[in-house]
């Protein structure tokens, strides 16, 4: 909301006016109560008479607002008692009641003050200046004029002021962005988001991407929207105004001619405010929407926040949703005569200072082998190509196949192509010194969350899960069957992804979730769009009613969650107040409560019934589970070593590979199986004694079993391929190398699923 909305022709904020016109009435009503106490009659009724006219004039301008908008209000209501209760010579009841609607006034320009400070927050602290680093040092320039490619420096204490990639590892604090508390390790090579803050030493990068589409640019926009969208807030009463006010005038009316006293009429009046509609409702909205933005989620307004409770079918896109959007390294494949570690060195150091996407890839694989990297030097880009340069004095290429192989391709090179089409797969090559030396193959990763994220959806009320995408179908329904969706919709364009959401939207209230500009129309089309906005601000950020700033999918879920509790607090707490309400009504209408008393009853009505909307900023049930500091320094160690070991899971497949011909390697087998021995099986049973303690307290007992019971059957074939390859000799049979063969291939397929597994049901918990 803009400043200019929130002042008054006084030039105070909304706050401040609904404050001071709260004390003001309270003020006359308790010095008109003191004089009361004295026995002068006549100043009493004089200040309980200008604290109605205080109401009057305030419910005046309400109701004036109300049909400049052209929308019904219930505020007649209160004008209408306000008028009674002067006309009837009930001066105290109208007082009361002024206080009542100040009162509401007070709690309800809070509670908007109060979300839009949350959300404000993020846009009052974005990055102003970048400190460009260049032959001639180190110079500070607004950051709008950063460019992609350019080297900065971000000083300890200071806020990233663009997207860009580590050049050295760090340390942020996210919670900005994210809502995490603790500081997070960025290693080199690692993609760092603007407004993130560098907490600890000076740390230098390399742009990405320039201010306007960096993340924080994009979050500070959709905070705008998010303001714009909730003010001026249409308050739930107005729904139900057509009904409610003939209703109130009907039983006024007709307590007036059955007893032919106007006094009671006035009391049903005075009983029939609807604060409750007019406040609880509300507070209990806004509150879920302050509560969700602490998990890093956006929600445009209150009507968004209750489409995302009524959802029933949640539609996904696959790419940057269910997967994590960016590539990661899962294979490399090389020549004989060069080490798969040392072509990493090599093309990392090469990559190190290149702002493309797969450069960010291969320069965190080499990281996460703790490889220490070199300077290239002479580095250029050959157009349509690649990328060479220089590493400790060797020529290194990076690129298209046909700019590094010559000739017939050999074999290591065809089964590198034959996997990538397989496995959907990119492919990088690489040469050095002249020679094809081998390919890195990059795959577009499962978010280790989502099938733990589709299960908490699924208990939050969604009924029906789908997969829209515009990849293959083989590699669409292979995500689908992991992740458990309903139904996979596959080789799909932007407007076929629209028909397909239209399609649903006619059958049940829908969320569609999306992270790219062909999502926008599908976004715009659900009942609710979702987007994920953690690196940049997208057409699809834009188009969404909710936006997810942290690069985590199951805070969709947290959403859910919060939207059905927000509904349900707001719906209980207006139908209590307004059952409350109805049945003074009927006492007022026949005669058992005065004007003065049924003021004085509404008012602790209304108490009520708003002391029960604020219980949505109770903690509540969520998706989230917030581990202890001990438990998260436990798993982010042993998820080092698990990331260290992943490489070794490949290498099983890489040397079963090789284990064929007249003269099979057994050294290479007999090396490997001494690595497994020595670095995975201990690393397997401290997952056993500390990792999975942690996912009981955190989840339970129950996603542990299986967990276990892998670590076993690791050990089990590891020691089995120890015992077979001990009772072979240097010529071994043909049968004996299908054996082994054999037992290194099941050993790969279990150790990939076992990770798999621990990283969907432990890592993902960080």
């Amino acid at each position: 909301m803009s400043a200019s909305n929130l002042r008054t022709t006084l030039g105070l904020p909304r706050a401040d006016r609904e404050v001071l016109l709260f004390i003001a009435a309270t003020a006359l009503l308790l010095v008109g109560a003191a004089f009361a106490i004295a026995h002068n009659e006549v100043f009493a009724g004089g200040l309980w008479i200008a604290a109605t006219a205080l109401g009057l004039v305030y419910s005046t301008v309400t109701i004036a607002v109300a049909l400049r908008h052209r929308r019904p209000s219930v505020d007649v209501i209160a004008w209408l008692a306000l008028v009674g209760a002067l006309l009837v010579g009930e001066p105290l009841a109208g007082a009361i009641i002024a206080v009542m609607l100040f009162t509401g006034g007070v709690l309800e320009a809070r509670a908007s003050a109060r979300a839009e400070r949350e959300l404000g927050a993020l846009a009052a602290r974005a990055p102003r200046i970048a400190r460009r680093e260049d032959r001639d040092g180190v110079h500070e320039i607004p950051v709008a004029a950063v460019a992609v490619g350019d080297r900065l420096l971000v000083g300890a204490g200071e806020i990233v002021p663009v997207d860009g990639r580590l050049l050295e590892s760090a340390s942020f604090d996210e919670s900005a962005l994210s809502g995490e508390a603790m500081p997070v390790e960025r290693p080199a090579g690692d993609d760092v988001r603007s407004g993130v803050v560098n907490a600890a030493r000076p740390v230098r990068m390399v742009a990405t991407e320039t201010a306007e589409r960096s993340a924080y640019a994009g979050v500070v926009r959709l905070v705008e929207q998010a303001q714009a969208s909730t003010a001026p807030f249409v308050r739930l009463a107005d729904r139900f105004a057509l009904a409610f006010v003939p209703l109130t005038l009907a039983v006024s009316g007709l307590a007036w001619a059955l007893s032919g006293d106007p006094v009671r009429a006035v009391a049903v009046l005075v009983v029939a405010t609807p604060c409750p509609l007019l406040l609880a409702a509300p507070i209990a909205i806004m509150s879920g929407l302050s509560r969700a933005s602490r998990y890093g989620v956006i929600i445009k307004g209150g009507a968004a926040l209750e489409q995302l409770a009524a959802g029933r079918v949640l539609l996904f896109d696959k790419t940057g949703t269910l997967t994590r959007g960016r590539p990661s390294i899962s294979e490399i494949i090389t020549a004989d005569d060069i080490d798969s570690d040392e072509l990493l060195r090599l093309s990392a150091s090469l990559d190190q200072t290149s702002a493309h996407v797969l450069a960010g890839a291969v320069v965190t694989a080499a990281r996460d082998r703790d490889l220490v990297l070199s300077p290239a030097s002479g580095v250029e880009e050959q157009s349509g190509y690649g990328l060479r340069g220089t590493v400790d004095g060797r020529e290194v290429r990076l690129g298209k196949a046909a700019w590094i192989i010559e000739g017939a391709p050999p074999s290591w090179a065809r089964r590198a192509r034959r996997r990538a089409a397989i496995d959907g797969s990119l492919t990088v090559f690489a040469a050095v010194d002249g020679r094809a030396a081998g390919v890195l193959l990059l795959t577009d990763p499962l978010r280790a969350d989502a099938p733990r994220m589709m299960r908490a959806l699924k208990n939050a009320g969604i009924r029906r899960s789908v997969l829209i995408t515009g990849d293959r179908a083989d590699i669409a329904e292979s995500v689908g069957r992991i992740v458990g969706t309903d139904a996979v919709y596959a080789d799909r364009d932007p407007a076929e992804k629209l028909a397909i959401v239209q399609a649903e939207q006619a059958a049940a209230p829908t969320i569609m979730v999306g992270d790219g500009i062909n999502d926008a129309p599908a976004l715009a089309a659900a009942g609710v769009g979702v987007a994920l906005a953690a690196r940049g601000a997208t057409a699809s950020a834009e188009a969404a009613d909710v936006v997810l700033t942290s690069d985590r999918v199951d805070g969709l879920a947290d959403a859910i969650l919060i939207a059905h509790r927000s509904r349900r607090i707001a719906r209980r707490a207006a139908g209590t107040g307004m059952a409350l309400s109805a049945v003074a009504m009927v006492l007022a209408a026949v005669g058992l409560l005065s004007p003065t008393i049924g003021a004085i009853l509404q008012e602790g009505i209304d108490v009520a019934a708003i002391a029960m909307a604020l219980t949505v900023l109770l903690p509540g049930r969520t998706h989230t589970v917030v581990l202890s500091d001990a438990d998260v320094a436990a798993a982010r160690r042993l998820y080092e070593q698990h990331t260290a070991l992943s490489p070794l899971i490949e290498q099983v497949r890489a040397v079963a590979d090789d284990l064929s011909g007249s003269r099979p390697d057994l050294a290479r087998l007999r090396e490997l199986l001494d690595r497994l021995e020595h670095d995975l099986l201990p690393h397997e049973r401290a997952e056993e004694e500390q990792l999975l303690p942690i996912i009981t307290r955190a989840l339970g007992p129950d996603p542990t079993g299986a967990l276990s019971r892998t670590h076993a059957e690791i050990e089990h074939q590891v020691r089995r391929l120890r015992r077979g390859v001990d009772g072979i000799g240097d010529e071994p049979e043909p049968d004996e190398l299908t054996d082994l063969r054999a037992g290194l291939y099941g050993l790969h397929a279990i150790m990939r699923l076992h990770n798999a597994q621990e990283e969907e049901n432990a890592f993902s918990l960080l």
